[in-house]
């Protein structure tokens, strides 16, 4: 059995992110519920990206000359074609939330309960294909079978949310106070 050698503060801030992307979906749909409309829940959420993305950034680069998470000291930079990158991040990163509001907006009521286990199984096959396939080729040795089967297995979960989501619960229809008076109500 192959051993996990992973440090804890990787465990914390995965648990982070787990928690808090596991959240993000109800929060949205929320939001949208409150201010009717999920355009104005996700324009709340660019201005969350805002402050988290671009301000937080600025404080550790700019204002406290400490960057954390620099890999080469000789190779920090701001060139236009690196930069690129971290802009289509960004840009899958936000149309993947607008995809998620609308899938979300179109499925209807109950939809947070199926919508957000479909996208987070669904994004770590593709996530791994791409990253097995562009950007780690060659660099990584070939995956194993409990790999392979791991995957399939999310592939089977989502599948099961899909197939066995929660339906609606149907309206009992309501009895009047004056049926109930005149004894015509339904049995």
């Amino acid at each position: 059995m192959p051993s996990l050698p992973v440090k804890p503060n990787v465990l914390l801030f995965v648990t982070m992110a787990a928690l808090a992307w596991g959240v993000y979906v109800p929060l949205v749909h929320g939001a949208a519920s409150k201010l009717g409309s999920s355009l104005r829940a996700f324009l709340m959420v660019g201005v969350a990206y805002f402050l988290t993305a671009v301000l937080v950034p600025c404080l550790f680069i700019f204002w406290m000359n400490n960057d954390p998470t620099v890999r080469d000291p000789t190779n920090v930079n701001f060139r236009v074609p690196n930069m690129m990158w971290g802009l289509a991040a960004g840009v899958a990163g936000a149309a993947g939330a607008l995809c998620v509001i609308f899938a979300a907006k179109a499925a209807g009521p109950g939809a947070a309960l199926y919508v957000a286990p479909l996208v987070f199984a669904g994004a770590p096959i593709i996530n791994t294909i791409a990253a097995i396939t562009i950007f780690s080729h060659g660099k990584t040795a070939a995956p194993s079978a409990p790999f392979y089967l791991g995957l399939v297995l999310a592939a089977a979960g989502a599948a099961m949310v899909m197939v066995y989501k929660p339906g609606e619960i149907a309206e009992k229809p309501s009895v009047s106070h004056q049926q109930v008076e005149t004894g015509n109500a339904a049995e």
